[in-house]
């Protein structure tokens, strides 16, 4: 275990963002469970079989109306026996198809992996967050407030 999987993990990662630079949610969807626990920012949470095909439509839709850029930061990889954890930042470069101004979405993550029989990893949980800038706490308080 340790680094082989790590590198696995991280292969599967960028078949993941490759998904989203081709717009191909077959390839996207390789690395995912078939029993998705798909928890994404400022939507409802799906389970199971329904939280791949929510994450199908969900990317059937944002090809449709826009060329994606996907830029993928990995804070850590942790390996534990057959599960991993991963989190960082997913950054999306939206150009819209229509011609108007693009948009540029950073999102925090967090995603759990499961080594399936055949050796490969799948994500088993997703979920995300928008990001927010840097801020520094205020001395004495522990919290921004």
């Amino acid at each position: 275990m340790g680094t082989s999987d790590e590198y696995t993990i991280s292969v599967a990662k960028t078949e993941y963002r490759e998904g989203y630079n081709t717009a191909n949610v077959d390839r996207l969807l390789s690395v995912f469970s078939d029993e998705l626990t798909y928890m994404p920012d400022g939507e409802p949470s799906f389970y199971g079989a329904e939280g791949k095909q929510a994450l199908r439509s969900k990317a059937t839709q944002l090809f449709r109306e826009f060329q994606v850029k996907m830029e993928i930061i990995v804070i850590a990889i942790s390996v534990l026996g057959d599960s991993a954890y991963d989190y960082g930042w997913h950054k999306l470069t939206l150009t819209p198809k229509s011609g108007t101004k693009e948009e540029i979405r950073r999102y925090r993550y967090c995603e759990t992996w499961q080594k399936q029989s055949d050796g490969e990893w799948k994500i088993a949980f997703f979920i995300s967050n928008k990001d927010f800038p840097p801020a520094m706490l205020e001395e004495g308080i522990g919290v921004i407030g």
